[in-house]
């Protein structure tokens, strides 16, 4: 399918499913699925065919992937504690091989032999891959999920756009429409029908990236959506992201009950008593746009003093469990997700900077 020669192969050995095993057979009718043996370097859309009679089966096109990220080695304070397989080249043998079965897939080398640029068909796509490297014992991290542009014959810029099919509870149709609007999309069709509104939707791939948790908690667990690459248009122009600011942690150690109950007021954590974070890790989101630096591992000074409330037991406020699929929504330009067999974390790209200082 991909206009390359015919090459002359010799298969060994021939098997037909029966339930869950497979029995040996000298042949295969039609309407058989079949599992073949001794054929090298045979790729998703080959034809199996007699040497004397060559007629390719016409292959579908597979969509193009629209959303690409960087996959890197883990360079943090707690590299290679977790994972198995920590190394460039663990991680490059694992991509391409991933790459061979998965025809939406698209990898390539990076800036240096640490870094890929992996492009798949959406955030979820992606996730999916990241999910199962990670329970294989997979340790790396990974970069902001962004949209793969490009440029016509005359140099205007084009970006994906997706088809977005909503279907929601009539009273929340409305905030998904203002939702949508702001995310540059366009609304092509709306029927209402036994207190459901379904819309469709025209909208830049960026303008999903992160939609949808947004859209679960706008619709309370009620909304359903499902989008697929529609075409390549000019470019829409910039989409506003509201994003406060990052909570980050000022030095290496475990978190202390006595410390988070201090910054409770500054935002939301992420983390709860005993984990273990490090210096430029995220640990929480801020109530305002910028980000703060707090010192998380602060014990309570110990004195001969007794107050009315020295033996107060501390009560904290439940923390933001975050996801895979939140936290690779979640970061900016800046940030990174570490991932690890045990954990996922969020952290700056820099971690020498001097505001963790």
């Amino acid at each position: 399918h991909d206009g390359n020669k015919a090459v002359r192969s010799k298969i060994v050995s021939l098997f037909v499913f029966e339930g869950l095993k497979k029995t040996p057979v000298q042949k295969v009718e039609m309407g058989d699925i079949a599992c073949v043996a001794g054929l090298e370097d045979v790729q998703i859309g080959d034809t199996i065919c007699d040497p004397n009679l060559i007629e390719p089966v016409e292959f579908v096109k597979i969509a193009e992937p629209s959303v690409e990220m960087t996959f890197m080695v883990n360079d943090s304070p707690f590299a290679g504690k977790e994972g198995k397989f920590v190394t460039s080249r663990h991680l490059r043998d694992r991509l391409y091989k991933e790459a061979v079965k998965d025809l939406s897939l698209r990898v390539s080398d990076g800036e240096t032999a640490e870094r890929f640029k992996v492009c798949g068909r959406g955030e979820m796509h992606l996730s999916i891959l990241i999910e199962n490297m990670r329970r294989d014992g997979y340790e790396f991290q990974v970069s902001k999920p962004e949209v793969t542009f490009k440029k016509d014959e005359e140099g205007e810029l084009l970006e994906p756009y997706e088809n977005l099919i909503v279907d929601v509870p009539e009273s929340y149709a409305g905030s998904c429409i203002e939702r949508l609007s702001g995310r540059k999309g366009e609304m092509k069709e709306m029927n209402n029908a036994k207190g459901r509104t379904t819309m469709i939707f025209h909208i830049p791939a960026r303008g999903l990236i992160g939609f949808r948790s947004e859209f679960i908690r706008m619709t309370r667990g009620e909304g359903i959506m499902y989008h697929t690459f529609l075409h390549y248009r000019p470019y829409a122009g910039d989409i506003p992201r509201q994003r406060n600011g990052s909570i980050i942690a000022h030095e290496q150690g475990e978190a202390i009950p006595y410390a988070l109950a201090q910054y409770e007021d500054r935002g939301v954590f992420f983390i709860t008593p005993k984990t273990k974070v490090y210096r430029g890790m995220i640990i929480g989101e801020c109530n305002k746009p910028q980000d703060i630096v707090v010192n998380i591992c602060k014990t309570k000074k110990l004195t001969n003093m007794r107050s009315a409330t020295a033996d107060v037991m501390v009560t904290l406020q439940a923390h933001k469990q975050m996801a895979l699929e939140e936290c690779l929504e979640y970061i900016s330009d800046d940030e990174l997700v570490e991932i690890t067999p045990e954990n996922i974390r969020i952290r700056k790209a820099d971690l020498n900077r001097k505001i963790y200082n």
